[in-house]
């Protein structure tokens, strides 16, 4: 999958939850939003990391593209 549309999922996703979140009457249903859009965001945190450290990465002929 390419990146860009990796990225654009995740942040959907993400922002779909924080609606649902918003809509929730329930504690029990705002947690299991919260811990969903936690995992979005380290999973979108992990996927830039290494995004960066790729970007960082040289061969002979310079940055290696994505």
């Amino acid at each position: 999958m390419e990146p860009d549309k990796l990225m654009e999922g995740i942040s959907k996703e993400m922002s779909v939850a924080l609606k649902a979140m918003g809509k929730a009457k329930t504690a029990e249903e705002k947690l299991m939003y919260s811990e969903i859009v936690k995992n979005l965001s380290e999973s979108l945190g992990v996927f830039l990391g290494l995004m960066s450290e790729m970007s960082y990465m040289e061969d002979d002929d310079g940055p290696i593209p994505f």
